[in-house]
């Protein structure tokens, strides 16, 4: 088949398959712009981490305005592009570059807060892991800090409604670390998740003060079949404070709250709520001593 042909064929397959083209529409986000500017606002938010080169107490200031410059212009162009795709109710088209520059202003003097967040993070995490050497271990080694700085940045846009920037944040991180975490999730401070891989947050979940969470765990929606129609509901489990999650969990729907205080074991599919203090366990493995055999008893035919 000729490049013709296959060119005419690929043209025929976008005029029947239309849902999945965007050509004559408003200009997207940018992926892979948006990425490269998630990472340098993990350099803003962790100075001397996510640098190729060390940074001098003496330059910092230096090194942190024109790197702010530079975030703040690329920034807004991203979202001045979301928001001409998916324009705010009562705003017109001219009024959307002043929108697009205060919404990057906003979010930017933001990062001092949210960097105190991640401050309590990085501690939960050094604190609850005895694998920690240090806290610098935990910033530069743990996959979770990337995942819940990104999510905490997208938090912001998420709050002030940005399109679609938030999610390619949050997904950014998702395909880096294994974790995922929604840009709308409401998380407290102190948030730990060791391992994390597998780990999933909803959109309307909501997670109290010191909490700490295992790889596997699900904060999910109980049923998504009515699909559009639950939009803008509570979907996602509530998590009170100081509550540990073990691995392979699954807490489910909008209306299960787990009490503060409780631990839910290893595994545990919850589709309730639990009172503050409570213990949540599967029955305990039914551990049976066998009788000695020789090596081969072992081995299935196939393997020998």
């Amino acid at each position: 088949m000729t490049l013709a042909e296959l060119t005419e064929r690929l043209m025929a397959s976008y005029c029947c398959a239309g849902g999945i083209n965007h050509v004559d529409g408003k200009n997207l986000p940018s992926k892979r712009a948006i990425a490269d500017i998630t990472k340098d606002l993990l350099r803003l938010l962790f100075p001397g981490f996510f640098d190729e080169q060390p940074i001098h107490s003496a330059e910092i200031e230096s090194v942190t305005a024109a790197l702010l410059a530079n975030v703040c212009v690329r920034l807004e162009n991203e979202i001045s592009k979301s928001l001409e795709y998916a324009p705010p109710a009562g705003l017109e088209d001219a009024d959307l570059p002043a929108r697009a520059r205060e919404l990057t202003r906003k979010f930017l003097s933001n990062l001092p807060q949210v960097r105190e967040l991640l401050r309590t993070d990085t501690e939960a995490a050094f604190n609850g892991d005895p694998a920690a050497s240090s806290k610098d271990e935990v910033i530069v080694a743990y996959p979770f800090i990337e995942a819940i700085a990104v999510q905490r940045l997208a938090h912001e846009l998420y709050l002030d409604s940005v399109p679609l920037i938030p999610r390619v944040m949050t997904e950014w991180a998702h395909s880096r670390t294994g974790m995922d975490l929604h840009a709308g999730a409401r998380i407290g401070t102190h948030f730990f998740v060791d391992h994390c891989t597998g780990t999933v947050v909803g959109e309307t979940a909501i997670i109290g003060n010191h909490v700490k969470m295992y790889q596997g765990v699900g904060l999910v929606a109980k049923s998504l079949a009515a699909g559009q129609a639950l939009r803008g509901q509570k979907r996602h489990p509530t998590i009170e404070d100081r509550v540990t999650i073990y691995a392979g969990a699954t807490i489910i729907g909008g209306d299960t709250v787990v009490g503060a205080g409780s631990t839910i074991g290893a595994g545990v599919a919850l589709t309730s709520s639990v009172p503050a203090n409570s213990l949540v366990v599967l029955e305990i493995a039914n551990v049976k001593v066998m009788a000695k055999k020789s090596r081969d008893e072992y081995i299935p035919d196939y393997q020998i």
